[in-house]
């Protein structure tokens, strides 16, 4: 029987939570208080003695930190992977992490506690905002980058169903291969693995060591937080398709060209608003308060609401949208 003491654990708690505001997509962070400038979610230790639940702890730990009540919520991934905090030869409790995607209207009313604010999700992740154009920065430096990467493996990687070569064709829809938006995760993690962005410098991983210089692809985050956020930004594209979730970022009352744009914000694709609008209607996701809004810019619009009877007609209400390209 070895003497060895076994690797004290710890069990924390982290949120990405989301909002809407003037149609970007919006991604709540928080300072850990340790000294570091890096942005992060908001997280704290899941205390048994404190805490019933996982569920109830992480909404304490995002009041306490932001002062923010959350609302709707749901369980994502656990991450626990060695070399999460990035502190190499560490021998103090390793932190397994519950990571949670939660939803909120109130962007512009969460009490700004200190170090917590909402930024754009599409700083960390800028080659995902595909509503203008494919983003430059995808021809410019990432393919350009993987393409090389792809090139050193001498021989194939047996533990994996496809090589470098043809991820970086699936993941990022080049060579004839179409982009598909919920890939978020996949992307990430086949740049962390080429050591293209610095958490993967950071954690000390070889490919990233063996570089003179990272490209800046987006805004790191402290710990593995861009995971849990590249995690979180696919769980909610996907799911828009087949779950009414959007209007969880609405107001209760809306126009349709302010629906589209939240849609479009999340799946970071532009969408024909003539072919929304039938998606819509098709789904029966909404009906018409009767009034309108002033508040347009142009002609005053029909406002509408969700209709929540539609979660009783069938089991799948989402807008399974599809994209121009």
């Amino acid at each position: 029987m070895s003497d060895k003491l076994p690797t004290p654990i710890e069990i924390g708690l982290t949120a990405a939570i989301v909002a809407i505001e003037d149609n970007e997509p919006l991604i709540l962070t928080a300072s850990g208080g340790d000294g570091e400038n890096l942005a992060g979610l908001p997280y704290g230790p899941f205390e048994a003695v404190t805490h019933r639940t996982f569920e109830i702890g992480l909404r304490a730990w995002v009041e306490e930190q932001t002062g923010l009540r959350l609302g709707y919520v749901e369980q994502l991934y656990t991450f626990g992977d060695r070399g999460r905090h990035a502190r190499i030869g560490d021998t103090d409790v390793h932190v397994a992490s519950i990571g949670y995607l939660a939803l909120t209207r109130a962007a512009d009313n969460v009490s700004r506690a200190p170090g917590a604010s909402f930024e754009p999700w599409y700083r960390y992740f800028p080659w995902e905002d595909w509503r203008a154009a494919q983003p430059d920065i995808i021809a410019r430096a990432i393919i350009p980058e993987l393409t090389a990467w792809a090139a050193e493996a001498e021989t194939p990687d047996t533990a994996r169903a496809l090589g470098r070569k043809d991820r970086v064709r699936l993941f990022f829809g080049v060579d004839g291969a179409q982009w598909d938006e919920e890939r978020v995760l996949d992307r990430y993690e086949l740049l962390y693995e080429a050591g293209l962005i610095e958490e993967a410098r950071r954690d000390g991983r070889p490919a990233a060591l063996a570089r003179n210089t990272i490209p800046l692809l987006g805004v790191p985050m402290r710990f593995d937080h861009r995971r849990i956020l590249a995690t979180a930004i696919a769980r909610l594209r996907a799911k828009l398709k087949y779950r009414p979730v959007v209007f969880e970022l609405l107001p209760p009352e809306f126009t349709l060209t302010e629906l589209q744009r939240t849609v479009e914000a999340i799946s970071g694709r532009h969408l024909h608003k003539q072919n929304f609008r039938r998606l819509v209607e098709a789904g029966a996701l909404v009906e018409p308060t009767g009034e309108m809004s002033t508040h347009t810019g142009g002609r005053p619009a029909a406002l509408f609401r969700f209709r929540r009877e539609v979660l009783q007609e069938r089991p799948a209400p989402g807008l399974r949208v599809r994209g121009r390209r």
